[in-house]
C-alpha cells in the first residue's frame, strides 16, 4: 500500500510517565524548602512505529501495563508524546469503558450532546435518537440520570453514540469486555460495517478470539515495545507462546 492510503502514521513514538512517591513525609522533609518530590520514570511506550492503512481493523494485544491504552490515547491526541510523530487522517474517536459522559444528565440528554459533539447537527442527533437507544438497549432507563446506569449500560450507550455516525478513525479500548452475547454480536457487526465504509479501526482488547475474528492485522506490545506486527493468527500464537498457558 502507498503512503497515500495511510489513515494513521505513528513514527518512533515514546511516552514516559512520572510516578511520584506516595509516602508520608518526615517533619524535616515537610518543612524543607525547594525540595522536589521524588518520582520514578516509567517508559510506557518505547520507540513504536505503526502505520495503519485505510480499511484496516488492527488489534492491539499485550499484558496489562504493556502500553496499549497509552498508545491509543496518543493516537487520539489525548496523550502527549515525548518523542516521535503521529499523523492521523481524519478525526479520531476514542471509545473506552472509562470514557466520561455527564452523569448528572439523563441518558437522553447524553445522546443529544454526545452526538452533536461528534459533529452531528441537532436535527441529525434527533433523527438517530431512537436508533441509538435501541442499539444500546437502555430504553427503560433513558430518562434517568446517567449516574444511575450500570457500568455495562453506560458502555453500551457510549458505543451506540460513538458509532451512530461513521467515525473517520475509531479507537476502541476494552469496550468488548462488557455486554451480553447479543450486544457483543451487534458490536462486531457494527465494526465490520465501519470497515466496509473504508474507515480505520484500532481495537485494544484481551479477547484474543475477537481479535482473530474481527481484525485484519494484529500488533503485540510488551512493556512498551512493539514485539510483532502481522497476520492475527501468527501474532496471537507468538503472544500465547510468550505468556504460556492460562
Amino acid at each position: 500500500m502507498s503512503e497515500g492510503d495511510l489513515a494513521i502514521k505513528a513514527d518512533g513514538v515514546s511516552v514516559t510517565y512520572r510516578v511520584y512517591a506516595d509516602r508520608r513525609p518526615t517533619m524535616k522533609r515537610r518543612f524543607a524548602r525547594g525540595r522536589a518530590r521524588e518520582y520514578t520514570s516509567v517508559e510506557a511506550v518505547k520507540d513504536v512505529t505503526v502505520h495503519v492503512h485505510t480499511g484496516e481493523v488492527v488489534g492491539l494485544i499485550g499484558d496489562n501495563g504493556s502500553g496499549k491504552s497509552t498508545l491509543l490515547r496518543a493516537i487520539a491526541g489525548l496523550q502527549p508524546i515525548d518523542t516521535g510523530s503521529i499523523y492521523v487522517r481524519g478525526e479520531p474517536t476514542l471509545l473506552g469503558v472509562g470514557a466520561v459522559l455527564n452523569g448528572q444528565l439523563s441518558g437522553a440528554r447524553n445522546i443529544l450532546l454526545g452526538s452533536m459533539a461528534l459533529g452531528m447537527s441537532r436535527q441529525e442527533a434527533e433523527d438517530r435518537f431512537e436508533q441509538i437507544v435501541d442499539f444500546a438497549g437502555v430504553r427503560r432507563a433513558i430518562d434517568r440520570p446517567l449516574r444511575t446506569f450500570s457500568s455495562g449500560m453506560k458502555s453500551r450507550l457510549h458505543f451506540a453514540i460513538a458509532t451512530a455516525v461513521d467515525p473517520d478513525i475509531l479507537l476502541i479500548d476494552e469496550v468488548f469486555a462488557v455486554g451480553d452475547r447479543d450486544f457483543k454480536k451487534k458490536s462486531e457487526q457494527r465494526i465490520k460495517q465501519i470497515q466496509r465504509n473504508a474507515k480505520a479501526v484500532v481495537i485494544v482488547t484481551h479477547n484474543l478470539g475477537q481479535v482473530a475474528k474481527l481484525c485484519t492485522r494484529t500488533l503485540w506490545l510488551n512493556e512498551g515495545t512493539l514485539m510483532m506486527d502481522g497476520e492475527p493468527k501468527s501474532v496471537i500464537d507468538a503472544y500465547k507462546s510468550h505468556t504460556g498457558p492460562d
